[in-house]
């Protein structure tokens, strides 16, 4: 329950009130979700959150859901949901695009395996959300012809973050209270954390990737994104388990969501490395470490704990994602070189200097530092840090019409993000505050492979750190 006074998004829970209340149906809220996508496409500047959309699509879906709450027979609690996903992923029957002009040329037959399960649980998938160009990027910047640069809903002149740009930008816009992004390199948990929403970074492995284009098999994850702790944990409990087409997750643990209601976080160990903690702008430390007080406050300990050679494993990651995605792009790059934004070309430019050696220094990185985490997670639950270094930056002129490509920022914005993606345990970063200029700031949490229901526990409590949300200048209210 969020009951503050003020502003509070529409969740899971919103919907579900509605439904069974007789309120509102599903074929209501989808007929104000099409007017809401005209409207963003007219408006000044364009949101360009859902950048394939399907008013046919979107009714039959919402028709058959509300058939089932007429007869009660809904199939889960997601029955009636909104939901967008990724342009990563394929769902029939959009193009497969992965925020390229040239990939996707037919309309998919076939649904990515959570697509899949999102049409199972009665979900309304009102379309696929803007992506930077084939994921290479942390800002959501693709001048490209059929994205356009998707605007972030607290401050429209600033970006999104990406690549699941327009996953973030939807959900926080009030289009859907959930979305599905993929995350390589921070690609979920970036945007989550500039557009001041939920993004939960499941462990390698836990939801399956079959069906998203395979730009990196050993860095990329799958998560949600959602206005809440409690909607993530909804739909992760829902798309986390083996999947016989995705050969990564066949073995994992059952998922729970064990303690996560706990009324307090007693006998749990926080860990914290400051020196590493501390490297982000002053308001953004300032509001990270206020609410490591918060979560002290309710019975946790906090552990100081060193993480070794993080810029060795910072590079490591840096070869490793993008020596794959060269790898798997090979083709790409030879054939389609002149149809790709101009940072996509130079990132696997420079990806193309990368030597067969570095690729195997990197991993051997990896193994010690997957070493170096299972010490350390037997000694804290978890590890905790600033989501991002920074709040989300300004959109220029320029940006528009030939992209953008700032390195530095790049870097920065992945330092937080890369341990889990090099490693492959989870994390999840939750909105704690805004910036004196009115932007999202977040703090992430990680533990241990296969542990998520701890993070969502720490979550829930974190959440309550926020004294108030604030209205993004962009939101649509589906349900008013």
């Amino acid at each position: 329950d969020s009951a503050k006074n003020g502003f509070s998004f529409k969740g899971i829970k919103d919907y579900l009130e509605c439904y069974r209340s007789g309120k509102l149906t599903p074929s209501q809220v989808a007929r104000n979700i099409i007017a809401m996508l005209e409207d963003c496409d007219k408006s000044t500047p364009p949101l360009r959150a859902i950048v394939q959309w399907d008013q046919e699509q979107i009714m039959l879906m919402a028709e058959a859901s509300t058939t089932r709450y007429r007869n009660k027979c809904t199939l889960s609690c997601l029955d009636g949901i909104p939901v967008c996903l990724k342009e990563e992923f394929k769902v029939v029957p959009y193009h497969h695009r992965v925020g390229t002009v040239y990939l996707g040329t037919e309309p998919e037959t076939e649904d990515a395996t959570v697509a899949k399960k999102l049409r199972e649980a009665g979900a309304i998938i009102i379309g696929v959300s803007n992506m930077h160009e084939l994921g290479t990027g942390t800002t959501g910047c693709n001048p490209n012809r059929y994205h356009k640069i998707p605007r972030n809903p607290y401050n429209p002149n600033h970006f999104t973050g990406g690549s699941s740009s327009g996953s973030a930008a939807a959900v926080a816009a009030g289009l859907c209270p959930v979305a599905i992004g993929t995350d390589g390199g921070g690609s979920v948990r970036i945007p989550a954390s500039f557009c001041g929403v939920v993004g939960l970074k499941g462990t390698f492995g836990r939801i399956s990737c079959h069906g998203s284009l395979p730009l990196s098999y050993s860095t990329v994850s799958v998560g949600p994104i959602c206005t809440s702790v409690a909607d993530a944990a909804i739909v992760y409990s829902i798309l986390a388990e083996p999947d016989l087409l995705y050969p990564y997750g066949l073995k994992q643990p059952k998922a729970t969501l064990s303690d996560m209601c706990a009324p307090d976080l007693k006998g749990l160990k926080l860990g914290v490395d400051w020196t590493f903690f501390k490297a982000c702008d002053a308001e953004v430390l300032s509001a990270c470490e206020k609410a490591v007080k918060h979560l002290q406050s309710l019975g946790a300990s906090v552990v100081e704990v060193s993480l070794p050679e993080v810029e060795e494993a910072r590079v490591a990651h840096v070869i490793c994602i993008l020596s794959e995605m060269r790898d798997f792009l090979q083709p790409d790059f030879n054939k389609h070189f002149h149809e790709m934004n101009l940072e996509t070309r130079a990132s696997l430019a420079l990806a193309s200097q990368f030597t067969a050696l570095d690729y195997i220094k990197a991993n051997r990185q990896r193994t010690r530092t997957m070493r170096f985490l299972q010490e350390i997670f037997s000694t804290v639950n978890c590890i905790l840090t600033p989501a991002v270094p920074c709040t989300a930056p300004r959109i220029y002129e320029s940006d528009l019409l030939t992209g953008s490509s700032d390195m530095s920022f790049t870097v920065r914005s992945m330092r937080f993000m890369q341990l889990g993606n090099f490693t492959g345990i989870p994390g999840l970063v939750v909105p704690i505050g805004y910036s004196t200029a009115g932007l999202p700031i977040s703090l992430q949490v990680m533990a241990k492979w296969w542990d998520e229901a701890v993070l969502l526990r720490i979550g829930l409590k974190l959440e309550q750190f926020r004294d108030q949300t604030k209205k993004p200048s962009i939101y649509y209210d589906i349900l008013a």
